[in-house]
């Protein structure tokens, strides 16, 4: 689905808007332009840019209605503009609808009233088209964001829908029971039959979040630091006292969204990142962009002429040429050696084996400021933390970027490389649904206007319920096997952030139900913050309802072997490799990482081996594996 909305190929999609507002999805919000561009190109305007709109300004038609910020209807909606749009729309060849009026969030009877009238036009003229209505899957503030998730529905999701579909039925001819399920960006997994598919643009990064809360709960860990480092990125996130938090308006493709997303931080730099010079400061630059699966000057048959970080790492003896997934590419070491030394080396004036660990350690270096500083930024120091790192890139750096930064300790999971898709199979089958409510209570408020507060959560909670209930029907669930969970996120008011939270009751219909979620509040605020930083003397708002339904699935076991000797069985050994660091060659020892066994310490500089990725272990640290086969890097 990603791929359909960065190479723009998805559904030619229609998009009508309340009058006088066409322009403003093509207009989009400015930090669209920027979106994805490293620090130095953001600051100049002549480097922004705005890629094409989902629905072209041709397919955009707009019908006059108006709805004021209180909810109530100032111009009736006109719906023989409607009916004159959809059927210019539909004849010129759009093949789905979207409906995106500037304040239906707040009533959506005018959308809804357009949205039947583009139906009856595309029955009339025998075509069967889908047809997209905001309210009824993003009813949230901020009109650019929720038109660019609701178009994501028509122009990418439909498509996706119809190839999953097809990998579903292919599944159960191979005699599987279910239907295929997809990673959300909340953090749950949903159907292929799900209302709301475009939740499933942003997966992988993601399931590495869901996977680390997962296994940190068998192993008893309530902080975690999570890092995820594959060819292109570097993916951070938090779990505090095993939660993680939760951001509502996220960007991806270069588009802000109305989406849930599991919160997270990154950078544009991995494995893969491509290494030049800067000729305005002759020093090292990495990324943004990257070889992707394209590996480097490393693999002639991928296209690449620029050096990249893989490159690096088969110079310096990091990662075995021969090995190299398996040895299913076939590296061309001599070219990497060239292009590093023509590229790098020779216009910095380095020998070929000091240009290529400069690059390394100016990775490391940035991976690590990135973490200290997303640790630091939240009140938090990294001894309070214990440190996942997985992805296929992760045992590789996880030695460089958590060096000295004082973490409880660094576990690295065997099966590191695929972590994310493991942790998408701990994820439970869960919908959720939003709607942005304004809900304002101060200290002088009376217990009347408290009720009245909590009806107005209940109401939208009641709504937002019929829409998860009939997400699980559509799946052959019944309601009583659905587990419903409220939230709600609250601020204090006139802070521009919120903050999402379960309720801590199942209905709301008093005043001191208020002062319960109040209390739940800044309980989560001072854990969040800090205790000091509690404003109540503000007052609260509830800016958003959010119910979460889920049916709870069958897991993946964690590997449970009794631990044995230190010494690693000599089956386990495959040899030694040169191996540079701290500006010197040294002698590695070669183990293959599935021969290893629970209870085998190893002692750097040594490389673990596997197919799918390579744990380096250099001088200075030692390894061992626990019962559960999750490594443990200690400095020594």
């Amino acid at each position: 689905m990603l791929n359909r909305v960065v190479g723009r190929k998805g559904l030619r999609t229609g998009l009508i808007v309340s009058k006088g507002f066409e322009d403003f999805h093509r207009m989009g919000r400015a930090i669209q332009c920027y979106l994805g561009y490293a620090f130095e190109d953001r600051l100049h305007l002549n480097t922004h840019r705005y890629d094409e709109p989902l629905a072209h300004i041709h397919d955009t038609r707009g019908v006059t209605e108006r709805v004021d910020s209180k909810g109530g209807i100032v111009i009736p909606v006109r719906l023989h503009e409607a009916r004159e749009a959809a059927a210019e729309l539909i004849d010129q060849g759009c093949k789905a609808i979207v409906i995106s009026f500037l304040s239906s969030y707040l009533n959506g009877e005018h959308e809804r009233a357009v949205r039947d009238v583009c139906l009856e036009v595309a029955k009339e003229k025998g075509k069967e088209i889908p047809v997209f209505a905001s309210v009824d899957y993003y009813p949230v503030r901020k009109e650019t964001h929720r038109t660019n998730t609701t178009l994501l529905e028509a122009y990418a999701a439909e498509p996706s829908r119809a190839i999953l579909s097809q990998l579903s039925d292919r599944m159960k001819e191979k005699g599987a029971k279910f239907d295929v399920r997809v990673m959300a960006s909340h953090g749950g997994t949903i159907g292929w039959k799900a209302k709301e598919l475009a939740r499933s643009l942003v997966s992988g990064p993601i399931g590495g979040v869901i996977g680390a809360k997962y296994l940190a709960e068998e192993l008893n860990i309530e902080n975690i630091a999570c890092s995820d480092i594959g060819g292109t990125s570097f993916d951070m996130a938090l779990i505090v006292k095993s939660k993680f938090a939760m951001h509502q308006d996220g960007d991806m493709a270069r588009l802000v969204l109305s989406l849930p997303l599991v919160a997270m931080d990154t950078i544009g730099a991995g494995a893969g990142s491509l290494v030049r010079i800067d000729p305005y400061s002759n020093s090292l630059k990495l990324g943004p962009d990257s070889a992707g699966y394209r590996v480097g000057t490393c693999w002639p048959e991928g296209g690449i002429d620029t050096v990249s970080v893989t490159d690096c790492h088969i110079i310096l003896g990091y990662l075995n040429p021969d090995n190299f997934l398996g040895g299913i590419l076939e590296l061309d070491v001599p070219r990497a050696r060239k292009c590093v030394q023509d590229q790098i080396a020779t216009p910095l004036g380095l020998s070929l084996e000091d240009a290529a660990a400069g690059v390394i350690e100016l990775l490391d270096l940035s991976l690590r400021q990135h973490l200290r500083a997303m640790i630091s930024a939240k009140g938090y120091a990294p001894s309070d933390f214990v440190c996942f790192s997985y992805g296929g890139g992760g045992p590789v750096h996880a030695y460089g970027y958590t060096k000295g930064l004082g973490f409880k300790e660094t576990i690295i999971p065997a099966w590191a490389a695929g972590f994310s898709a493991f942790g998408c199979a701990t994820a439970d089958f869960e919908y959720r649904y939003d709607k942005s409510t304004d809900i304002g209570i101060t200290q002088e408020s009376t217990a009347d206007e408290k009720l009245a507060a909590v009806q107005t959560l209940q109401s939208s909670w009641d709504e937002l319920t019929e829409k998860v209930l009939e997400e699980f029907r559509i799946n052959g669930f019944t309601p009583d096997q659905v587990t419903l969970t409220p939230g709600y996120r609250m601020q204090y008011l006139g802070q521009l952030n919120d903050l999402e939270m379960d309720s801590p009751l199942a209905s709301v219909g008093t005043a001191a139900d208020w002062d319960k979620l109040v209390g739940t509040f800044d309980e989560t605020y001072a854990r969040v913050y800090a205790d000091a930083a509690r404003s109540p003397e503000l007052g609260f708002g509830i800016t958003g309802a959010i119910l979460r339904g889920s049916v709870e699935t069958k897991k993946p076991s964690i590997p449970h072997e009794e631990e044995g000797s230190a010494t690693p069985d000599a089956s386990a050994s495959i040899g030694e490799r040169p191996f540079y660091y701290n500006s010197e060659w040294v002698t590695a020892k070669l183990y293959h990482m599935e021969s290893l066994n629970p209870g085998n310490r190893i002692t750097g500089p040594a490389v673990i081996e596997s197919d799918a990725t390579t744990y380096v272990v250099p001088t200075g640290f030692e390894t061992w594996m626990d019962g559960h086969r999750l490594f443990h890097l200690i400095e020594v």
